[in-house]
């Protein structure tokens, strides 16, 4: 005769298969959750651990991964700053050469348009076999998406310089340069002001989709989060996402009124 099923609930026997409460034995111990704690042998997951309950607003995550966030901002605002610099230094040639000569100003405006148009995936994939998979990479892509805001921008300012200023200039004897250095480009600074905010917040965002090569600064934290649904992760480097680009808006907003003092002087 078989064992009682009383011996079997005090150990006594051999438990049956599909026995509820008991699970087949693997030959591996088992392993308790990230965030579990043993109490007299028994593991319990604690009650308020956000990392645990993956919850979308999480004080753990900051306090453990502050390194990690760390890092990925100042890749972050490296890959902006450098691609927003470069692509002032090629757009200001390339609105002074479309202002000088009528004819460039056409196929100038066009081809940086066209550059505007590719989507960030494509763009990505036509320079990669130029540059790898590097950051390099991400900075040239973003270079020619700041292009037809600046480019455009800037042309527009030097447009805007009113033609008795320039002839009155020309009259004091300024010559082409002296001309374009102390007169048009300071004039023309609240519209390529303008120009470089809107492409600075577009670096901003744009620098994200570098998470694709690996060098998306808050970009990989996101991709990474997203695919393995860590909200806290996700939520936390979109946060800070937005407040670099509000951060970077507002400061050159601020360095607009202070190196242009005569348009507060207009409005006033």
């Amino acid at each position: 005769m078989g064992p009682s099923p009383a011996a079997e609930l005090r150990g006594g026997g051999t438990p049956c298969r599909g026995a509820p409460g008991r699970l087949p034995r693997t030959g591996q111990p088992s392993v308790p959750p990230p965030g579990a704690a043993r109490s007299n042998g028994a593991v319990t997951a604690p009650p308020d651990d956000c990392l645990a309950r993956n919850a979308w607003i999480c004080g753990a995550y900051l306090s453990t991964r502050r390194q990690i966030l760390l890092d990925a901002v100042v890749q972050h605002l490296q890959l902006t700053f450098l691609s927003v610099l470069i692509g002032l230094l090629v757009a200001l040639p390339l609105a002074v050469m479309a202002r000088r000569w009528g004819w460039a100003a056409g196929p100038v405006l066009a081809v940086t348009t066209v550059l505007y148009t590719i989507p960030s995936l494509a763009m990505f994939s036509l320079l990669l076999p130029l540059y790898g998979l590097s950051a390099t990479l991400v900075v040239a892509g973003l270079v020619l998406y700041s292009l037809t805001l600046l480019v455009r921008n800037i042309l527009a300012g030097l447009r805007a310089v009113p033609q008795e200023i320039r002839q009155a200039a020309l009259g004091l004897g300024y010559g082409p340069v002296r001309l374009l250095l102390t007169v048009e480009l300071p004039l023309a600074l609240p519209a390529a002001m303008a120009g470089l905010r809107i492409a600075t917040v577009s670096a901003v965002s744009l620098v994200t989709v570098g998470a694709i090569v690996g060098f998306g600064g808050l970009g990989n934290l996101i991709y990474a989060g997203m695919n393995t649904y860590f909200k806290a992760q996700v939520l936390t480097a979109s946060v800070l996402c937005v407040v670099i680009a509000v951060a970077a808006d507002l400061l050159l907003l601020g360095v607009q009124r202070l190196i242009t003092p005569w348009t507060r002087a207009a409005r006033g």
